[in-house]
């Protein structure tokens, strides 16, 4: 068997061993400077990352994946499927003073935190591959270093960027989550995703209720949901707290409107399903938990992210904008005697917006579109 063969055959290996560990998908990218850095300095120098000044701080690192990893000379790419299934409509049969007192949770938190997921399953297929190759050595990431996995997926062949500026596989559409594995042997890559089949639809830059998307393929997170509720510490200036949309921690709406997004089947993994308790979750509940008792209820998701803290302070501004007034006496709790001052300042903000305005319904997204993707 020649070398090329032997790589080639080592490859497809690892693939498999990837997708009995649970991936969805896997793929192989050289080593190279990302070829979307360049848009990415110029999307910084527009100031659209807001406040996540890391982004900035890590920009010269992004450059070229050796500085993750110093000796990598292949990245593997790993693709998890997140689909929820469909959310329930906001204008059924189902009583309308249960469905302003909830919230949407992005899908991608309904589970386990995918970090500590994708950091199991790459260390494990790094194991597997070392029991082939001791001598090789890797480093497993999963947005959690300066890599641009989205620009090293569609070089493994996973996927294109859509104008919503998330990774579309054809298959499982955006609802994808990204890890990647940086190891030290050189391994044939797979073929670069080079098509865009977004074509000419925009359903998810018409979608976007804040207008977050500059252009296609543009997103300015000073205007994103996910952004406020998720990344934003302290108070949400209130232009974005009245335009949440429902949203209590990221949103889904770009991608629920993907045609792509249309036939993929929803995921089945039990860790990224999760238990239901993020479902539509009562947000009054969440004002009325004991701190220790969110603490507990939040430990080992993504919702760790904005503490207790940010959690609160979302689901304040969402009952408002749902017209909640059956919140007004937590709220009015929470204003006086919360201790910490951030909550204060979100439910009085709250206060003030159910008083001033009569209730309204909840904005649920429209649901998944039956438009036909152009499979070609």
């Amino acid at each position: 068997m020649s070398g090329a063969t032997d790589s080639i055959a080592l490859r497809e290996r690892i693939r498999v061993f990837g997708l009995d560990l649970g991936f969805d998908a896997v793929g192989f990218a050289p080593a190279v400077v990302p070829p979307a850095y360049p848009q990415m300095v110029d999307w910084l120098a527009q100031d659209h990352n807001a406040g996540m000044d890391y982004m900035r701080r890590q920009a010269d690192a992004r450059a070229n994946p050796s500085s993750v990893f110093e000796s990598v000379a292949t990245i593997i790419v790993a693709l998890i499927n997140y689909k929820p299934e469909p959310i329930p409509d906001c204008n059924s049969d189902s009583d309308p003073e249960t469905q302003r007192t909830r919230g949407h949770v992005a899908a991608y938190a309904q589970g386990r935190d995918y970090h500590f997921v994708f950091w199991n399953r790459l260390e494990r297929l790094l194991a597997k591959i070392q029991e082939e190759r001791p001598e090789v050595r890797g480093r497993a990431v999963a947005d959690s270093a300066p890599l641009m996995e989205r620009d090293f997926a569609r070089l493994a062949g996973l996927g294109w960027i859509g104008k919503n500026t998330c990774l579309i596989h054809r298959k499982i559409g955006s609802f994808t989550l990204l890890g990647a594995l940086l190891i030290d042997l050189e391994l044939p890559p797979d073929i670069p995703f080079t098509a865009d089949h977004c074509g000419t639809c925009t359903r998810c830059l018409e979608a976007c209720p804040t207008d977050a998307f500059e252009s296609p393929y543009r997103l300015n997170a000073n205007k994103c949901i996910s952004y406020w509720t998720i990344e934003h510490k302290g108070d949400i200036p209130p232009e974005q707290a009245e335009h949440l949309n429902g949203w209590a921690f990221g949103c889904d709406i770009c991608q629920q409107v993907c045609p792509w997004n249309r036939k993929p089947e929803p995921a089945t993994d039990p860790e990224i399903i999760g238990d239901g308790r993020f479902r539509e979750p009562n947000l009054i509940e969440w004002l009325e938990m004991e701190p220790a008792e969110m603490k507990r209820r939040i430990k080992g998701t993504a919702l760790e992210r904005s503490k207790r803290t940010g959690l609160v302070r979302n689901a304040c501004h969402v009952l408002a904008g749902n017209g909640a007034t059956e919140a007004l006496p937590i709220l009015r709790k929470l204003a006086n005697s919360d201790p910490d001052e951030i909550v204060r300042h979100a439910a009085a903000r709250a206060i003030e917006v159910l008083n001033s305005h009569s209730p309204t319904q909840c904005d649920t997204p429209e649901p998944l579109p039956t438009f036909e993707p152009n499979p070609g």
